[in-house]
């Protein structure tokens, strides 16, 4: 059984430099055993360790049916991801995971999704558009909303244009800041929700950003007659064992790091509109 402290050695297969200040890694195991047996679900997160500089939690964005590799797409925020952005193709990294819950994309097939995101931290929501695309017929409309500052901070054109390609896809972009040539709506992206195409009662609605923002997302949902039960939120605190024993990410009687970072809206309604949590 593999010790779940401690990190296991990951050879970087290519890097991708995605915007000044975000990067994917692509990662294998150099143990064929520990990564055949490597699985995980869209959603969950690795703990990414450097030698001598520490560790830090980052969302897997690939596809689970490809677990041969595993991709990370991280923003230089800290002291850990500076030293991970100097690693480059062929480098050793150290790997622990997967840990947490992640989205129900099998709960979720045959209904229509929602996918709203805020800011630059899209990675969480990025695999369950990944997921939906290869299995594209096992899933009704599709909605994309994606909401940023400025227009600066829009990254992956080419990615949001193929997802407008999709069947039965919708694609909502907004800033809060327009500058000149700026196609998509300018203001907030939760202007744009009387756009979306869903059946309410056959939705399932998953969501990452703000927690001010993720807030309105739940309260426009419940007014659409949505079930809390069918709100998604990927949290985010300060993860650091991953396993739910330093406390550093406890939310109420809950950890983020294993109870989440997905939750049902349902199961967190009450500390989410408390103040302080």
């Amino acid at each position: 059984m593999i010790n779940p402290y401690e990190p296991q050695e990951a050879i970087i297969l290519d890097r991708i430099q995605e915007a000044s200040n975000l990067f994917t890694l692509r990662l294998n195991f150099t143990d064929p055993e520990i990564q055949n047996a490597y699985e995980f679900e869209p959603g969950q997160f690795n703990m990414l360790y450097l030698y001598g500089v520490g560790e830090v939690a980052i969302s897997i964005v690939s596809d689970p049916e490809c677990s041969h590799i595993i991709d990370h797409t991280i923003r230089i925020v800290g002291r850990v991801t500076r030293g991970i952005a100097n690693l480059k193709k062929g480098d050793r990294i150290g790997l622990r995971g997967p840990y947490g819950r992640g989205w129900p994309m099998l709960e979720s097939k045959q209904k229509d999704v929602v996918v709203v995101t805020g800011g630059l931290g899209c990675a969480p929501v990025v695999s369950v558009i990944n997921y939906i695309e290869q299995r594209r017929e096992e899933f009704g409309h599709l909605n994309i909303v994606q909401g940023v500052k400025h227009t600066a901070d829009f990254i992956w054109k080419h990615r949001y244009d193929n997802w407008r390609e999709m069947p039965d896809t919708k694609v909502l972009l907004a800033a809060d800041v327009g500058e000149a040539l700026w196609p998509w709506h300018v203001g907030p992206v939760t202007s744009l929700f009387d756009q979306l195409e869903f059946d309410p009662n056959n939705v399932s609605v998953m969501m990452c950003g703000p927690e001010g923002m993720m807030r309105v997302v739940c309260d426009h949902m419940l007014d659409k007659s949505v079930p809390a039960s069918q709100l998604f939120l990927s949290m985010e605190r300060n993860m650091q064992c991953a396993v739910g024993h330093c406390g550093h990410c406890q939310y109420g009687s809950k950890f983020i790091c294993k109870d989440g970072p997905v939750f049902s809206y349902e199961k967190i309604r009450d500390l989410f509109e408390t103040k302080g949590f």
